[in-house]
């Protein structure tokens, strides 16, 4: 399985979208600060299956569809920095998606998450990134998750990585640093966090017209941690049919 997960900067990096798909070949693309009201329905064999619609700067998933089946999604607002509450960029910073692996026959989630901007402390994004984890396991419980995304967070990884670890789950840099606006903050703030997922590598790709660099992670769903996913509730939101852009 192939994800890209690709921070487009207030959009400006849609353009790249279809080129990015053909070359790579994704099965699922997760995007952020992206105009949901400007994103196309499918981009070269992969199909919306959600976006955002409450954000400035928003969120979106897409996927294979000759591969998978998107069978439920979950937009969520985390703890909001005061960023958040004063300019509103963003209301809802986790998009899950529930998917059916067609040929293997079992469910995982994909998720797009980003994190509150560089104003706000550590602590309120290990919150975020908390419960955004705990979301994801409420969308499909014991499924095998992965969480790509901006986690906008430039120091102190290793400590992250630790409190992730013991939430159950495990937190994967790229091979390359991934943010290049700022000299003094440059580094990698694009992440993977899994559980149930064996990660083979986290690339980081050559940069378009994002102060972001695309991140491609691939890796295989390997284990359910519990029996069976519950059917969809009313915190789950049925897929419906999109009009082309």
């Amino acid at each position: 399985m192939k994800v890209i997960s690709y921070n487009l900067r207030k959009h400006r990096a849609a353009t790249e979208l279809a080129a990015l798909a053909e070359r790579y070949e994704p099965d699922v693309l997760c995007l952020q600060e992206c105009d949901s009201t400007d994103i196309p329905s499918t981009i070269h064999g992969l199909t919306l299956a959600d976006a955002t619609s409450r954000n400035r700067l928003g969120l979106a998933v897409y996927f294979r569809e000759n591969t998978y089946r998107a069978e439920a999604v979950r937009a969520m607002s985390l703890k909001k920095s005061l960023h958040d509450r004063v300019l509103k960029p963003a209301e809802e910073r986790l998009l899950g998606v529930r998917l059916h692996d067609i040929d293997a026959g079992h469910q995982m989630i994909v998720a797009s998450f980003h994190a509150a901007p560089l104003t706000a402390l550590n602590s309120l994004r290990r919150h975020q990134i908390r419960t955004a984890l705990d979301e994801l396991d409420a969308l499909g419980p014991g499924l095998p998750t992965l969480m790509v995304g901006d986690y906008n967070y430039p120091v102190f990884k290793e400590n992250l990585g630790q409190r992730i670890r013991d939430q159950g789950y495990e937190l994967n840099l790229s091979d390359a640093r991934t943010y290049t606006r700022y000299r003094f903050f440059r580094g990698h703030y694009d992440f993977a966090t899994s559980v149930g997922f064996e990660i083979e590598k986290v690339r980081t790709l050559p940069q378009g017209r994002s102060d972001h660099k695309p991140i491609l992670v691939t890796g295989r769903a390997v284990a359910a941690t519990t029996a069976t996913v519950h059917d969809a509730t009313t915190a789950d939101v049925p897929l419906m049919p999109r009009a082309s852009a």
